[in-house]
């Protein structure tokens, strides 16, 4: 809800049903890792902030792994996730991004990644160094281990992926991968061992590395076989082009706004901009009771088309309304979805 998501989360982990395994091997451990972001102010004051003046929120502080930044900030050394696995392993790890509004580069130093899964379907496994995960997205990988005790130590690193002209919240957040050593030294020793060892660290796409992104992204693929086939639709029954992107609204009377040319920021799908009903849209639909609440009359293509990509038209504007496409059930539906070029392009 809102902003609100950044405070208290966690993971809900769907299993196979039970006597069904993985299509994979089945993995020693499982490991749920969730990216987050640290804030020092309070962030429903944030986004309230920058609606209520109409520019970009400020950012986060620090960006964390299972809730911890990690050592490469000045104040969080000791508060730094460590991931210790034993030699020889399989390890499926569970990449949650909690993140309100970065998107990730993450990367274990001198260690290759297998991506498995992708927002709850099964993808052809591939591997990779570094993944990319946006907001709200999930990603399973499985991690082999080192065949012995490797005498070093390896860094994990969250970064930012960047592709829009506003702030970002330019940090790293680290964890550690760390061995358990062989069991025949006592505990104080390989503590002692352990904080000796040398630790590598890995190398991170350019914070702007589209290409990067755009190969991983492409590289996803269903796992499409027999028992989990990928059953695309043979016929559409209905058609949409769905702009995504941002705009503009006209600043209140008696009001200073911080947009581009004194507007608001607004954000739009097919230039308009959602705004949220008092009554709940299901509830309304279910009761019959639309009117005054909803209008099914949202546009199913751009109303005036230009060149998304290219120079942006000079009205900016964005329409305001609680606008929604009223489907039959089981319809198959086609939806593309293109990025604009008004105010900046993004991913």
């Amino acid at each position: 809800i809102s902003w609100l998501r950044s405070t208290v989360y966690g993971p809900f982990i769907i299993l196979p049903k039970r006597n069904v395994p993985y299509p994979f091997a089945k993995p020693y451990k499982e490991v749920p890792i969730i990216f987050g972001e640290w804030w020092n102010a309070d962030t429903e004051a944030v986004i309230n902030q920058s609606l209520q003046t109409g520019a970009a929120a400020n950012v986060s502080d620090a960006h964390t792994i299972n809730g911890l930044p990690g050592l490469l900030y000045n104040c969080s050394a000791r508060d730094t996730f460590k991931l210790k696995v034993k030699p020889g392993k399989t390890y499926l790890l569970r990449f949650i991004n909690a993140a309100l509004n970065d998107e990730l580069f993450f990367s274990i130093a001198n260690h290759t990644l297998t991506v498995v899964e992708a927002d709850a379907l099964y993808v052809k496994p591939f591997d990779t160094d570094t993944i990319l995960i946006t907001p709200g997205q999930t990603t399973n990988v499985l991690l082999k281990t080192k065949p012995h005790f490797p005498n070093a130590t390896f860094l994990m690193a969250a970064r930012t992926y960047v592709t829009g002209n506003a702030a970002f919240d330019n940090s790293t957040s680290a964890g550690i991968l760390e061995y358990e050593p062989e069991s025949s030294h006592s505990s104080s020793s390989n503590i002692s061992r352990i904080k000796k060892l040398s630790l590598f660290k890995p190398v991170l796409p350019l914070l702007n590395d589209t290409s990067f992104a755009t190969n991983f992204t492409n590289r996803l693929r269903s796992l499409a076989n027999a028992q989990f086939p990928a059953n695309v639709p043979q016929t559409v029954d209905r058609r949409f082009f769905f702009t995504v992107g941002l705009g503009t609204s006209p600043c209140p009377k008696n009001q200073t706004c911080q947009g581009p040319n004194g507007t608001k920021f607004a954000a739009a799908v097919n230039n308009v901009s959602f705004a949220l009903p008092t009554t709940a849209l299901l509830q309304a639909h279910f009761f019959g009771q639309s009117k005054g609440v909803y209008s099914a009359s949202f546009p199913s293509y751009p109303v005036f088309p230009f060149n998304y990509t290219g120079t942006p038209p000079n009205n900016t504007f964005v329409s305001n309304g609680t606008k929604v496409v009223v489907l039959p059930f089981n319809a198959s539906v086609e939806l593309v979805m293109q990025d604009t070029s008004i105010v900046t392009v993004e991913n």
